[in-house]
């Protein structure tokens, strides 16, 4: 039963990171990292801190009028107070500047959580990207 548990509240970590994301919450998304997080979005350079990680989201966000992150997560492993997990990610995204065409980005991620009093908290994110493209929007 605690596999259950603990495979759901990871999901819920997870889950609430695209949602905030969609809703440029950056206060919530901070909440989701441990202090010494680390990060790296597919060839971008490697990000150490979650103000850091919050910070680059934030600003690669910033010009977009809508975003939305589709994510499944399919694999989670705890060993006591840290987990790994496998989710896989679409993500389409609106450029204000270009409200006629949809950028979409096909992913996975990697991430590494620790329990930080009693919340599952992203202390490692990697995001692998299979394809990215710009489709007109019908």
């Amino acid at each position: 039963m605690q596999e259950l548990v603990d495979f759901h509240r990871v999901s819920q970590t997870l889950y609430r990171y695209a949602s905030t994301v969609d809703k440029k919450d950056w206060t919530a998304l901070r909440t989701l990292f441990t202090d010494d997080a680390t990060a790296r979005y597919g060839d971008y350079p490697p990000l150490a801190g979650a103000d850091a990680i919050v910070k680059f989201i934030a600003d690669a966000s910033d010009k977009r009028s809508w975003l939305h992150h589709l994510i499944s997560v399919y694999h989670v492993e705890v060993d006591g107070d840290e987990a790994t997990a496998l989710t896989y990610h679409t993500s389409h995204q609106i450029d204000a500047a270009d409200p006629t065409t949809v950028g979409v980005i096909v992913a996975r991620y990697h991430d590494r959580l620790q329990l930080v009093d009693g919340a599952w908290k992203i202390a490692d994110k990697r995001m692998e990207i299979g394809a990215r493209e710009r489709r007109p929007l019908a």
